[in-house]
């Protein structure tokens, strides 16, 4: 049974390891016969979250806000699977991944019963320079209803753009993509 997929990608180079890696991702995906849908974040205008309360005192219906994240929640409501790619830096995510996760929470309740794939790049070659970042994510996955998480990439070693595609991380992430 075909799925429809949701990859956020929160790289800020187009073409840049965790967003290669996505690529990957999603061209495994499709092969197995999935509809696959693509967000780069640097391409959206998402601003950060306020502290207003709106979102709480209106039910979860939306965010004061008005910028493209009300369509980006919608996908991510519609989805049967999320696919989260971040750049490692300095030990966590980066700033694109957590001001999307933080605008999250306007309609986060109805974020529910949804797969959730992790992609992480880092320079750094250990995996252990990921953990913080899969800690992010679990600490946001956490707080949805039925949310399941079925894998992570670890995309270590990779400190200049291009520096992925020489890694068996580029299979892992199109075999990961293929069995969704």
């Amino acid at each position: 049974m075909s799925k429809k997929l949701l990859v956020i990608s929160a790289s800020p180079r187009r073409g840049g390891n965790s967003d290669a890696l996505c690529d990957e991702f999603i061209k495994g995906a499709k092969e197995a016969g999935n509809n696959v849908e693509k967000i780069f974040l640097k391409d959206k205008k998402i601003n950060y979250c306020t502290g207003c309360g709106y979102c709480s005192s209106h039910g979860q219906s939306g965010c004061s806000q008005k910028d493209d994240m009300t369509e980006i929640l919608d996908k991510m409501i519609d989805a049967d699977a999320i696919v989260m790619a971040t750049p490692v830096y300095f030990y966590a995510m980066n700033g694109q991944m957590k001001t999307f996760i933080d605008r999250v929470c306007a309609k986060y309740t109805s974020v529910s019963n949804k797969d959730f794939y992790f992609i992480a790049t880092a320079a750094d070659s250990s995996k252990r320079a990921i953990d913080v970042v899969l800690e992010e994510f679990r600490g946001f996955t956490r707080c949805l209803n039925g949310a399941n998480e079925k894998g992570v990439c670890y995309g270590v070693g990779a400190w200049n753009i291009g520096d992925i595609n020489k890694t068996k991380v580029m299979s892992e992430a199109y075999v990961m993509g293929k069995a969704v």
